[in-house]
């Protein structure tokens, strides 16, 4: 099962379409796959897809396809899901600002005196639907980008 729905993907295709032509060109489909960690020079992105840009049904398709590739093992679903919830303190499904704040000044990895702001570049970096808070789809593409990145 698709961790987002129908409606989620229109939402985040019509963000991504920046000009709002009905397309995601090779250039906005790089933009949302560089904010969710995924890495594609837009050269291998254009031919990879076959053309300079995608409708929305193009994009389900792609969206399905790389959903597909990235599905992980269960245990690890489990433990990202396990970690977001330490974040999620309000139990609401998403990780705002404050709380991911609090976390990282309880678990130590902040002092108190590092500001709101830099919690908000870290969540801005990943929330894709820019709602401004991380639900769980966006906390495990930071995960897994953090993963990938300290490799």
């Amino acid at each position: 099962m698709s961790p987002f729905n129908a409606s989620d993907l229109q939402r985040i295709f019509e963000t991504i379409d920046r000009n709002g032509d009905g397309f995601v060109s090779i250039e906005e489909l790089h933009w949302l796959l560089n904010r969710t960690g995924v890495d594609f020079i837009s050269d291998d992105l254009e031919s990879l897809i076959g053309k300079s840009k995608i409708d929305f049904d193009e994009f389900l398709s792609l969206y399905e396809s790389i959903s597909e590739i990235n599905r992980g093992g269960e245990e690890i679903e489990s433990d990202l899901l396990n970690a977001f919830q330490v974040f999620d303190e309000n139990r609401d499904g998403f990780i705002s600002c404050d709380e991911l704040h609090n976390v990282l000044v309880r678990l130590g990895l902040w002092d108190d005196k590092r500001c709101v702001r830099d919690c908000r570049r870290m969540i801005g970096a990943f929330d894709v639907d820019l709602d401004g808070r991380l639900d769980f789809e966006e906390f495990k593409n930071m995960m897994n980008y953090s993963s990938h990145s300290s490799s």
